[in-house]
Formats: C-alpha cells, structure tokens, sequence
C-alpha cells in the first residue's frame, strides 16, 4: 500500500502567508479607491466638472433684459392739440430687472412714491365752493417757463411725434399714442379736430382744489396748472372720462401706464402740499403693490 506523501509544514506556512499578503493588498487597493471616491465627492468634484474646468468657464445664462426707457407724463382733462410721443426713447437702453420684472429705474420710481404716499396727510375733501380754472389757476394756457410757448404747445411739442408747426411754437399737426390707452390718434389743429387730442391735468385742478390748493398762493395754483409733471397729452375720450375724478374714481384703461399715472400724481401732491382722501389713498396703494 502506497502511503501518500505529506508537504513539509515550512512550505503550507509559506503559501499561506502568501495568500494573506495578496488579500490584504487587494483590500489596500480598495481602501485607497473608497478613499479617494469619498474625497471627490466631499469636494464637489466630479469628472463633468474636471471636463468642464478643463474648457474653460461656462457661459453665463442670465442675459440682461433690453428695455426701453422709462417714460413720464400728467395732465386733466383740459384742452386739445398735438406735440412729440410722451417719454419716448430715441433708442432702446440695458437696465437690470428686479423678480417681479420691474427694471431699476421703475423699482426706484414705485419706491419713492411708496414713500412720499406715506407722508402724505390723509382727509377728507374740501367743498368745491370758491372752485374756478381760470380765476384760480390762471389762463389756460400760460407761458410760465418764459420760453416764448405756451405750456399747452410746450406740451404737444413734448409728447407728439412728427410734427409740424408754424412759427416756433404753434403746433399744426402730428401723432400720439396716448399713455392712457396706448392708440394712436392723428392730430390737426382745427376746429373740429384739436379736441381728438386734449391737456390733461394728472391732479386735476378741481381734485386740488378741493385737497389743499386754496391755501397756496396764485402763482404756486398757476405753477401747478402749468407744470410739466402734472401734464399730458392724451386721447380726449379718455379724459372726457376723466373729467376731475381721481385715483378712487378713473385710472387709466392701459394698466401697464397706471405705475406712471398714479407716481406722477403723488409728485405733484408732495410738490404742492396737497393731501389725498381716504378712497384715493388706498387706490394709489393697490396701483403701487404691482409696480
């Protein structure tokens, strides 16, 4: 019977002190590869983003949003005629935008009239008794910037666009788009047809009357009457609409132009002094939350 041959023990102690060096540099291997896995991963570092510093920065997506200046206006219900489109740019300018889509320029603009709508007294209004446009406010329409124009050419000449006149100030003819609907309305000076195109008061002269304006002097009533501020060409169906009404009673049909109206009026108010009822206070509040 053949006996079977045993290994000597010095070589089964070898072979298995080969076999542990191998298993423990398998598990270094894959220590050091968890390692490093964890490290990329800690600091944000993936292989898209190694690609990605290796091209070069990426492009910004935010691009800034091409806005055409902001534009100003005023004005009642008053008188007709013809000038240069109110407020309108001559080209296109870059401004940022704020989250609700406002630019800069009209952040500041709705912030300021936040603030001074704050300062403003708040009351009711006063009897009309004593009203009247011309004898309280002047002739319609002054010369109150001595330019040589009246105010009402002054502000057709603004606020219209391809005009014509005769002589320097007497406006014939040209084309608004009024801040009130946002049409278009051809005008012409003529009997029949200057009223298509009319002066409006943005504090109408009889709501300031009633909200402080007999406590100022004539001439501060015929500054305001004449005020470029408080002043715009408009289409007359609107302002006939209008007619002395205020923030709590008319605001503009083209809502994008109510920001505009109701700034313009709360300047004018803080100009003169004046102060706003109850209803008109809270309606220029509501018009100022979406601006």
């Amino acid at each position: 019977m053949t006996s079977r041959r045993r290994r000597p023990r010095s070589t089964r102690s070898t072979s298995s002190r080969r076999t542990a060096r191998t298993a423990l540099t398998s598990l270094g291997l894959v220590a050091v590869f968890a390692l490093a896995g964890w490290l990329l991963h800690s600091t944000g570092v993936t292989d898209a983003d190694a690609d990605a510093a290796a091209e070069g920065p990426l492009p910004s997506t935010t691009a800034p949003t091409i806005t055409a200046a902001p534009t100003a206006g005023g004005s009642d219900q008053t008188d007709a005629s013809g000038g240069t489109e109110a407020g309108r740019a001559s080209r296109p300018t870059v401004e940022a935008t704020s989250p609700t889509g406002a630019t800069d320029a009209e952040a500041t603009a709705a912030a300021t009239a936040r603030r001074q709508l704050d300062a403003l007294p708040v009351k009711g209004k006063a009897p009309a008794t004593g009203y009247d446009r011309e004898g309280r406010f002047g002739t319609a329409w002054l010369d109150v910037d001595h330019n040589g124009c009246d105010t009402r050419n002054d502000v057709l000449a603004r606020d219209l666009r391809d005009i014509e006149r005769q002589g320097p100030c007497k406006v014939l003819r040209g084309t608004l788009v009024s801040p009130y609907t946002g049409e278009r309305v051809d005008f012409v000076r003529g009997n029949r047809t200057s009223t298509l195109v009319q002066i409006d008061h943005v504090v109408a002269l009889e709501n300031a009357w009633r909200t402080g304006a007999q406590q100022l002097t004539q001439t501060e009533r015929e500054a305001l009457a004449n005020d470029p501020t408080n002043l715009f060409a408009v289409d007359g169906h609107s302002n006939a609409q209008k007619r002395s009404g205020d923030a709590a009673t008319w605001l503009p049909a083209d809502t994008a132009f109510r920001c505009t109206y109701v700034e313009h009026q709360i300047a004018v108010k803080t100009t003169y002094r004046l102060w706003v009822a109850p209803a008109e206070h809270d309606a220029m509040e509501r018009v100022l939350r979406r601006c």
